[in-house]
């Protein structure tokens, strides 16, 4: 979300400037590669950049093409492919072992289809979205390279696809992935021909409250702010929760356990770190937490001090379940042999991001399979509809090397 957040802010800066700008987004994988589909880099007509589609390795390209596309005023796909024996030749020397697919398009600020505009407008509300993007056509069809549909709880649906019944089937998988599915690519066979549609699920910043405001929480909110993440600081002591010791958090409040689920604001996606070292102040906290949609609850100490926890929240006559049990992590963190405030604060994000991923923190040599997850295989998705006119849609490069 860091990236995303100066991507629409270097945005923001070349619109008020009057400068043209090109955005190339990673729309497909195969194989192995850096990054994953939906990383995207901003290049001005300056040639100032935010954000990468890989390592370091392909933007210097990426300067290339977006001069291009800013004098075509074209968008067009550019394949990188890693497993060709020219890699060496282009200059790019990955050996990824992978093919990388970047649509790389001039963009505006015309606000209802711009897709810059609505992924800042995710941004500002911290509202999901879904951005759906047409990457490869048949050239029989009037749909174009560039075109899209997008959603989210705050914008409606809209799309400028030329085709009705593909627009109506991209916002049907739109609103599926919507209510939980993950970004995928997706084919659909139309009356004139194939078309390719990244369809981006768009994460907001991940929402996390640290109850208490001592020096190991400093660090912590440091580097959740790093990850770009939305930092609440929660304790009971205005001497702590100062912007003097926490200039980077979002939000301060000042509040004591039994006040939170009023002050403080919860939600399905909301991850929460206790640290308050203070037993009775965790005892109230996780009593009033545990029943919440919290999707982490991490604590600090050792698992005795835990268990007593529990036990005696259970001896106030208060169930607690084996889901809410599952979203509690005590002791908090991943086990790194963590011991300063700093080692800890990176345990904590790590483990949180593990849980977030839905992965299990583990070393990644021991991990089966591709470190990224592979695109959805799934046959092309019929729609019906007239055949079309034959139209322009756009231009499609390979590159050794990704």
């Amino acid at each position: 979300m860091k990236e995303l957040r100066a991507i629409v802010d270097a945005f923001e800066r070349a619109r008020a400037e009057g400068q043209a700008a090109v955005l190339a987004t990673v729309v497909k994988v195969t194989g192995s590669a850096y990054r994953r589909a939906g990383a995207r880099m901003l290049v001005t007509a300056d040639g100032q950049t935010a954000g990468a589609v890989s390592g370091g390795c392909l933007e210097r390209d990426m300067l290339d093409q977006a001069s291009r596309v800013l004098q075509s005023n074209q968008a067009r796909v550019i394949t990188y492919d890693s497993t060709s024996d020219a890699d060496v030749v282009w200059g790019f020397g990955l050996g990824c072992n992978g093919i990388v697919e970047v649509l790389v398009e001039p963009v505006s600020h015309d606000g209802k289809h711009d897709p810059l505009a609505f992924l800042a407008d995710c941004l500002h509300h911290r509202q999901a979205g879904v951005l759906a993007t047409v990457f490869a056509v048949d050239e029989r069809t009037a749909v174009r390279i560039g075109q899209r549909a997008m959603l989210s709880g705050r914008w409606p649906a809209t799309h400028d696809i030329g085709e009705r019944d593909l627009a109506e089937a991209v916002l049907g998988d739109a609103r599926a992935t919507l209510e939980g599915g993950g970004s995928r690519v997706r084919t659909y066979e139309t009356a004139a021909g194939r078309v390719d549609v990244f369809i981006e699920a768009i994460q907001p910043p991940t929402p996390l409250v640290v109850f208490g405001a001592g020096p190991d929480a400093i660090p912590l909110v440091h580097f959740a702010k790093q990850l770009g993440w939305h930092v609440t600081l929660v304790d009971r002591r205005p001497g702590y929760a100062t912007r003097v010791r926490f200039p980077s958090a979002d939000g301060l409040i000042v509040c004591r356990p039994e006040e939170v689920l009023d002050r403080v604001a919860i939600e399905p996606r909301t991850v929460a770190a206790l640290m308050t070292h203070n037993y009775l102040h965790d005892l109230e906290l996780l009593k009033r937490l545990l029943p919440t949609p919290l999707r982490y609850i991490g604590i600090l100490g050792p698992k005795p001090r835990m268990r007593k926890l529990l036990d005696d929240i259970r001896a106030t006559g208060q169930r607690l379940s084996e889901e809410s049990l599952g979203r509690l992590y005590g002791p908090i963190g991943l086990d790194i042999g963590a011991e300063t405030p700093e080692e800890i604060a990176l345990a904590v994000v790590a483990e949180i991001s593990a849980v977030v991923t839905g992965r299990r923190g583990g070393a990644s040599r021991h991990r089966e399979g591709s470190l990224h997850e592979p695109s959805e295989a799934a046959e092309p998705i019929r729609v019906s509809g007239q055949r079309q006119g034959q139209v322009c849609c756009g231009t499609a490069e390979t590159h050794a090397g990704a």
